[in-house]
């Protein structure tokens, strides 16, 4: 018996219960009830911890000089890592109970059972502040049901206190199906408060040595599938946006404000620094745009993460026999938007083995090409893909270098063909694609076209630079006249970020010029880094 949560304690819990949801993913899965990446709870939970436990691994037992207690220390890092991994709306909602809890114990000399209790308040207030519409009969409401126990306990026993916490939520989310009504429809209780409750077992364990043994909830009602309801928010809109933000809080109100206008199932919750804090950002729009472009206004949006309901499958035991899907790494809003229109599963750039094989897995699909459209990302697709092999899942990784080569890849599919013929022919198109980039120089070195130094312009094709230039959009028309020099009938364009205004206009009217035969198709891409992306067919 433990009579104080200590730093151990808090990095025990946090393993504990990442074991016991892993334990429990398949099961919290199966709660979904709608088919959705935000339906996959079991599997975004897992995530999230797994974040908050690498979080806390990277740091063992370090201690500012100044600040918080360790124990504080310990369970600030499981937040922040719980933060910046949250996946889908309860990962996001997890990362808020787990930072209101050490807002609330952070600064105390020992957490015994009365301040546990109100460790569980700060998270249900912190939890409920990050919703813009809370709903009960979710998350929210167990966590509050775990706080208001805890509090009736009132005592310094902090096993005593736990056991009461983690009851009572299970208690409250067996009535979850009373009080929303799509829960009572899909015949099942809420996902994300059975992970909760999954986690406060965890707590009570590592106080105490005791295992939780309770009852499975009730499987899945059988129901129509035309019946099936979205966890949360409406059906109107047919995007997930999620992305983390480095903004000030002022700026973030604001930010709130437009992406209330825009859709529903809005989170935004952040990690309490100041004067410039790290937000996690998920909300459900039509116009993914508008959306991101209120994080751009608000700060500096990254891990833009779009996902287009209409394409996700019924979760099923199994993948279906002939489903087919598409997974994309994408950086940018604007190129993510234009995979996602073409049916594709995006995934934020970088991602590890364990990111892509969720992403394989969430598709439902029995074959999937991956797009990697990075050197780096290839061989983590290929280790994905390796592991999809042990699901009963073929993946085939078509090795595109850049977006616009995924673009062209993309653009032949045809589901008539058999799978493997429809991969070479995805592979042939990506290939005949070359690609270029152009950036500004970050520091002086020697390339392949000469000297450069910080602050110059360069056209990199297929990786090597090839031109250095003083002016962005010389270099930029200049670059396309050297890919058209070996032929080609189509160029894509993807501006940047950062890109000036006007910079594609100016390429297409060059091109108009000097190759009127050849047709220019421009996006807004969004890609950091590179102010211009460029395809030639």
């Amino acid at each position: 018996m433990l009579d104080t949560l200590d730093a151990a304690a808090v990095r025990r819990w946090c393993a504990t219960g990442l074991t016991a949801l892993k334990r429990h993913q398949g099961e919290i899965d199966e709660l979904n009830v709608y088919p959705v990446p935000d339906g996959d709870t079991g599997t975004n939970l897992v995530l999230t911890l797994t974040s908050a436990q690498q979080a806390l691994a990277m740091d063992l037992d370090t201690l500012p000089d100044s600040g918080p207690t360790a124990h504080g220390h310990a369970l600030r890092l499981m937040a922040q890592g719980a933060l910046l991994g949250a996946r889908g709306n309860s990962g996001v909602i997890l990362s808020q109970i787990l930072r209101g809890f050490a807002d609330a114990a952070a600064a105390v000399p020992a957490v015994r059972g009365r301040e546990l209790a109100a460790a569980l308040r700060g998270a249900t207030v912190a939890a409920y502040s990050a919703v813009a519409r809370p709903v009960e009969g979710t998350l929210l409401t167990v966590v509050g049901a775990a706080a208001a126990a805890a509090e009736r306990a009132d005592n310094d026993d902090l096993p005593e206190v736990a056991r009461a916490a983690a009851r009572a939520a299970a208690e409250a989310l067996a009535h979850t199906p009373e009080q929303l009504p799509a829960l009572a429809r899909a015949g099942v209780v809420d996902a994300g408060g059975r992970g909760l409750c999954v986690l406060l077992d965890a707590l009570v364990e590592v106080l105490t040595g005791e295992i939780a043994v309770r009852a499975a909830p009730a499987p899945r009602a059988a129901r129509p599938a035309a019946t099936v309801a979205r966890e949360t928010g409406s059906e109107e809109y047919a995007y997930e946006v999620q992305f983390l933000l480095d903004a000030p809080a002022e700026a973030v109100a604001g930010m709130r404000r437009a992406l209330e206008a825009l859709g529903d199932s809005l989170v935004v919750v952040g990690d309490g620094r100041e004067p410039e804090s790290t937000w996690n950002v998920h909300v459900h729009v039509n116009d993914v745009g508008a959306a991101v472009e209120a994080g751009v206004t608000a700060g500096r949006p990254y891990r833009i993460s779009v996902t287009r309901f209409a394409d996700q499958p019924e979760p099923s035991p199994g993948p279906a026999a002939d489903g087919r899907a598409a997974v994309v790494v994408a950086t940018g809003v604007g190129i993510a938007g234009l995979f996602a229109a073409e049916g594709a599963t995006v995934v934020p750039g970088n991602p590890s083995t364990g990111e892509l094989l969720d992403a394989v897995r969430s598709t439902g699909a029995a074959r999937v090409v991956v797009l990697p459209n990075d050197p780096n990302t290839e061989a983590v697709a290929s280790a994905a893909a390796r592991e999809a092999h042990r699901y009963g899942i073929k993946v085939s990784v078509v090795p595109t270098r850049s977006p616009v080569q995924a673009l062209a890849a993309l653009a032949v599919r045809d589901s008539a063909r058999r799978f493997e013929d429809d991969v070479i022919a995805m592979a042939e198109a990506a290939g005949a694609c070359r690609y270029a980039e152009v950036c500004h120089a970050s520091r002086e070195a020697l390339t392949v076209a000469g000297p450069c130094r910080p602050g110059d312009v360069l056209a990199l094709v297929e990786g090597e630079v090839h031109l250095i230039g003083a002016d962005l959009t010389d270099t930029c028309a200049a670059v396309v006249d050297r890919m058209l020099g070996g032929g080609g009938e189509l160029v894509t364009l993807l501006a940047g970020v950062d890109a000036p205004a006007g910079l594609t206009d100016a390429v297409r009217a060059h091109v108009a010029r000097r190759w009127p035969f050849v047709e220019v198709q421009a996006y807004p891409g969004g890609q950091p880094y590179y102010p211009l992306l460029v395809g030639v067919e």
